[in-house]
């Protein structure tokens, strides 16, 4: 029998400029968030596939932005929710860090949405 592959996303294979990763990583991440939150893909999975070690690193040296790097910090711990408090604290915890990681990303998007603004006025 075959094994499904899952699929990993490698931000350092993205193309564009860094305004246009950074905001395609916001982007990626509020449809991460908006999967995790109905259930449709687990924390452990999220981390498998986009919150892994070579993204961290990534985002910590290409980006070098703190909010990135917060999103990165807690994405990756979601899964220890579930094994370190009890199963109501847990739930409670992890829609509280969905809902950090969904206002860091719209805090990126939209500062890029003024620096795009603010090169448009200039122009």
């Amino acid at each position: 029998m075959k094994q499904q592959q899952s699929s990993r996303i490698l931000l350092a294979a993205t193309k564009g400029d860094l305004g246009q990763q950074q905001e395609l990583f916001a982007l990626l991440n509020l449809g991460i968030v908006q999967s995790l939150a109905s259930g449709v893909l687990s924390p452990t999975e999220a981390v498998d596939r986009f919150y892994h070690a070579e993204n961290c690193l990534y985002v910590r040296k290409h980006f070098r932005q703190k909010a990135a790097n917060t999103i990165m910090s807690h994405g990756v711990q979601l899964p220890d929710l579930f094994e370190c408090l009890s199963a109501e604290e847990a739930q409670r915890e992890f829609y509280h860090e969905l809902e950090t990681i969904r206002s860091l990303c719209l805090q990126l998007l939209g500062k890029r949405r003024s620096s795009n603004v603010a090169a448009r006025a200039a122009a």
